[in-house]
């Protein structure tokens, strides 16, 4: 009888580099879908346990001059107000107005939030002037100090004509262009009839929409707004005369106001401050607070050249 034989086994054939690459991606991708998956049903677990803020109110400062930076920080701060629910905005604006795009765009967000049934309260401060006038009349109600500055509804555009400073220094622009208004504004010579012309047919018509949005918003005949409308400021006082302000009193009047419409108790409740600006370590040097008020000083001279603008410039 034959001994016994044990059948030899076949010897594993090693994966090729390639092969390995391959089935190493394909697990990667595996896990990272895998990991996708249970972060979005954790998100989905999560989403309905997110803190609300039905009995509280919210409370955002539209402080300084109107620039795009404004309007990220101010917008951010309307989606957190419309996700946590607050029942009521108080809005304190204390600006002399900035550039028309990032004012129209805070003005509608504040609309969409009172659609969601959000209350909003403006409260104007030391100034709320052109810009901050557009914004506030966003509100349901708009509060004033007697001695607040508002108004200058109306729009500025300002060039400069640097061409008589250029020929005494011996600088001179050799400019090629598509059209004869491509230029229009140019620092090197004075401004043509049919270019004042063709910017005041601009001007005019962000006035319209300027004018239109304060009458609609304060339910005042178009005409009616017209007469005031030219760029003038008044106080508080003469402002709620004129309709453009609901009620005289300061920022706590304002809150008040704010729980009143959305049946809060006006004693107890304290408004949570939402969109900060972002405290700098410059802030604490000596004479900081100099150095930010030149600093918006400096924003507003910039932006005002060639630049459509809704502000007050004293």
């Amino acid at each position: 009888m034959a001994p016994w034989r044990s059948s030899p086994c076949p010897r594993a054939q090693r994966a090729t580099p390639s092969e390995t690459r391959v089935a190493t991606t394909a697990w990667m991708g595996a896990w990272v879908l895998f990991l996708r998956s249970g972060a979005m049903q954790m998100r989905n677990m999560i989403w309905p346990l997110r803190r609300k803020s039905r009995r509280r109110m919210a409370r955002i400062v539209v402080d300084g001059p109107i620039t795009g930076a404004t309007r990220k920080r101010v917008l951010k701060a309307l989606r957190e107000v419309k996700q946590r629910e607050f029942p009521a905005l108080l809005l304190r604006i204390d600006s002399p107005g900035g550039t028309v795009g990032d004012s129209q765009e805070i003005h509608a967000a504040l609309l969409r939030l009172r659609e969601q049934g959000c209350r909003v309260v403006a409260s104007f401060g030391n100034i709320s002037a052109s810009g901050g006038v557009y914004i506030g009349v966003a509100a349901e109600k708009i509060v004033a100090n007697p001695g607040t500055i508002t108004g200058s509804i109306g729009v500025i555009l300002r060039g400069n004509d640097l061409s008589r400073v250029f020929e005494k220094i011996g600088i001179r622009f050799d400019t090629v262009k598509s059209g004869p208004f491509k230029d229009i504004l140019s620092p090197d010579r004075p401004l043509s009839d049919a270019e004042r012309a063709l910017l005041q047919e601009l001007i005019d018509s962000s006035y319209g929409q300027f004018v239109g949005v304060v009458a609609q918003g304060r339910n005042l005949e178009l005409e009616t707004v017209k007469r005031f409308a030219d760029g003038r400021v008044f106080s508080g006082e003469q402002a709620q005369a004129l309709g453009l302000v609901d009620e005289l009193g300061d920022e706590d009047h304002a809150r008040r106001l704010a729980a009143q419409l959305a049946d809060l108790d006006a004693d107890d409740i304290r408004p949570v401050t939402l969109g900060k600006q972002r405290r700098k370590l410059s802030g604490l040097l000596p004479g900081s607070q100099l150095l930010h008020q030149l600093q918006q000083r400096l924003s507003i001279e910039l932006m005002g050249s060639g630049q459509v603008l809704w502000l007050y410039r004293p």
